[in-house]
């Protein structure tokens, strides 16, 4: 099982760490040990003084395939679920100075959180919307719509590097309004209906 993250792929969140929009999809992986599921606590590392959420619709690949082609794309996922990809800003800042690769800022221990998956029919998939509460207050608001680089675009572009297989998961970018986590915060990941109901897809204390 591989976890596939895109970066910079909402323009006001690139906007907002003052990053330049991508012309193709941002690409980093996380190891299977960074998956943290069944509303399990995530617990501050002693290696970073920023952790950041950054929530994401997340995509289930349901199909084997390399090279996947635009009009088959959409084949490829039935399921979607909402994540943190739990971020060391810090970490982050000093390897981007160094030039160095993101890993440890981004793919340390129980850094994906993972909430429970919905089928694709319980929302509109053109514009899913979805928000990230603290504390019981809305942080993050976003709607796939606005997506620099849509679910598609996505498998057709990694797939040309690497094999999709059944379970894999794509964590597909973050929309604005990222920012630092304390101890004793709750994260609630919402996800909106087509009927426009709340669904809660997680919950994720910060210890």
């Amino acid at each position: 099982m591989k976890i596939i993250c895109i970066g910079r792929n909402y323009a006001e969140h690139a906007a907002e760490l003052n990053n330049p929009v991508p012309g193709k999809p941002v690409v980093f992986m996380k190891p299977a040990t960074a998956l943290l599921v069944n509303d399990k606590p995530f617990y501050y590392p002693e290696f970073s003084k920023e952790i950041h959420h950054e929530i994401e619709v997340v995509l289930k690949i349901c199909k084997n395939g390399r090279h996947v082609q635009p009009e088959f794309a959409g084949q490829y996922y039935e399921q979607i679920a909402l994540g943190i990809d739990f971020t060391a800003r810090d970490i982050q800042d000093e390897c981007k100075k160094k030039g160095h690769p993101w890993e440890i800022a981004k793919a340390f221990d129980d850094s994906a959180v993972l909430g429970a998956f919905v089928p694709l029919d319980a929302v509109d998939a053109k514009q899913i919307r979805f928000e990230l509460r603290k504390n019981g207050a809305p942080v993050q608001q976003g709607n796939t719509a606005d997506l620099l680089f849509p679910f598609e675009e996505i498998i057709v572009y990694v797939s040309r590097f690497f094999r999709l297989h059944v379970g894999d998961l794509i964590y597909t970018g973050t929309p604005a309004g990222v920012g630092p986590v304390q101890i004793g915060d709750l994260l609630e990941g919402i996800l909106f209906t087509k009927e426009g109901k709340e669904k809660k897809l997680f919950s994720c204390e910060v210890k």
